[in-house]
């Protein structure tokens, strides 16, 4: 038989074959197993076995001591911090069989969602998820409680200041708590935001042989030492209930303008709420509040939902300070201050959707970036009480379209024995929304294109 003919040679031009990418480094499958506070009795056979099978056992301390001599495989507890541990974590056991422990349902508020993350990151598959019931399913079928009709708020990991953004009167909440100290926290937050005769209910160790639970109102809360017996394995559960004096605080924009610190560059209850229709938030988006004062437009913005996100941009740093203090208190203490004069302050800063200019406006090029930075679709509203900048906006409106509305309020006054009115200051507002960017020539274009002969002409 005569030798099969060498390989014939690429033909010119023909490009290398690209050598195959690393596998990456990753274990060989990664599980991960809710367990409650039940441990290993409370565990189906499918978790059991792959516990039993696991080369690594990755979870918290306790979360590894219920676990039986039978599941051989090595024990890590988790380091903290924990999320910027987890890729050299997995890295160091690539190609193993590696299970993770997680408190109930690890893709409710759990390790799930972060490891789903970091294997997407790394070009793996995602993690195997075998759920336990999740601590608010065993509070709601103790307390009765519908699931779908309770509102969870975690403060693990997280400010507890947020929880104010859901205290409404006749609302229940579930609380995921941080530990043994949270409920006593959570008391003190409620005194402090009216809310003092507010129902608490701590419910201990669910769905395991020491479940307990212990009730009170918020106004009579122990306050440590007296309360250190509480299990940090533990979930808060409030009646909500204001008290008859506090100030009532709508889900909707436009809160009173007592619920702000302010030194009086405050947008106005009314003009705010118009401010905030034309801004049009919508879950996920990001804001910037440019020239924030007290911060109420983005406070309110991402009061709107909690997925909500935005920028406040003040140049004086005592305004900035109470920027923060009016987003505690107001539950939404994400919202980021960035101190410093636009539109230098904006460079670095995320591509926003929306864009509030509520002062500063006639600062050379702050319309310009603000227009470059929205992507098509976003919404820029600008509001301003001085001739000079309202024949900005005209200009700008001339160009770009839009609204340009003039809002007037009038507040109804003693005159005398009598009644009158006290118009405020009228505010000029104008709305537009960016369009798409025209769609380019087939051909290139040899005319040479034309000055921008006002501000707004180049986009």
């Amino acid at each position: 038989m005569s030798p099969a003919p060498p390989p014939a040679a690429p033909a010119p031009g023909t490009p290398e074959p690209s050598p195959a990418a690393p596998a990456p480094r990753v274990p060989a499958r990664v599980t991960v197993v809710g367990i409650g506070a039940d441990g290993w009795d409370g565990l189906p056979a499918a978790s059991r076995e792959v516990l039993r099978g696991a080369g690594a056992l990755v979870g918290g301390a306790r979360q590894l001591d219920l676990l039986p001599a039978e599941c051989a495989g090595a024990r890590i507890p988790w380091p903290s911090p924990l999320r910027p541990a987890v890729p050299g974590l997995l890295a160091a056991h690539a190609g193993r069989e590696v299970c993770v422990l997680a408190s109930g349902d690890p893709m409710f508020y759990g390790i799930g969602r972060t490891l789903t993350e970091v294997l997407a990151e790394a070009g793996a598959a995602p993690p195997r998820v075998l759920p336990h019931p999740s601590s608010v399913s065993y509070a709601c079928a103790r307390l009765g409680w519908p699931v779908e009709d309770t509102e969870v708020v975690t403060v693990v990991g997280r400010p507890l200041a947020g929880l104010a953004a859901a205290l409404h009167d006749g609302r229940r909440l579930l609380v995921l708590s941080a530990g043994a100290e949270t409920p006593a926290q959570v008391a003190g937050l409620l005194r402090e935001r009216g809310f003092g005769p507010t129902r608490m209910r701590v419910l201990e160790q669910l769905g395991g042989p020491r479940e307990r639970q212990t009730e009170g109102t918020a106004a009579d809360w122990p306050a440590p030492p007296v309360a250190d017996g509480t299990d940090p394995l533990n979930v808060i559960a409030l009646d909500c209930a204001r008290a008859p004096e506090a100030l009532r605080l709508s889900a909707a924009p436009g809160l009173p303008d007592d619920a702000y610190e302010h030194d009086g560059q405050l947008t106005k209850r009314h003009v705010r709420a118009a401010t905030l229709a034309a801004l049009a938030p919508a879950p996920g988006e990001l804001l910037w509040d440019i020239g924030g004062g007290s911060g109420s437009i983005g406070i309110e913005w991402m009061r709107t939902h909690r997925t909500c996100r935005a920028v406040a941009v003040e140049r004086d740093a005592v305004r900035s300070g109470r920027i923060t203090r009016n987003a505690d208190a107001l539950g939404v203490p994400a919202l980021r201050v960035v101190t410093g004069p636009a539109p230098g302050a904006l460079a670095g800063l995320p591509a926003p959707h929306a864009v509030f200019i509520g002062g500063g406006l006639t600062a050379p090029g702050l319309l310009e970036a603000c227009w470059a930075a929205l992507p098509p679709g976003g919404r820029l509203v600008a509001n301003t009480v001085t001739l000079e900048s309202e024949a900005l906006l005209a200009e700008w409106y001339r160009r770009h379209g839009g609204d340009l509305v003039r809002l007037a309020v009038a507040h109804a006054v003693p005159v005398g024995g009598f009644t009158g009115w006290r118009q405020a200051m009228p505010v000029t507002q104008w709305s537009v929304t960016k369009p798409a960017a025209p769609d380019a020539p087939a051909t290139p274009s040899t005319a040479t294109p034309s000055a921008p002969s006002a501000p707004g002409d180049a986009q």
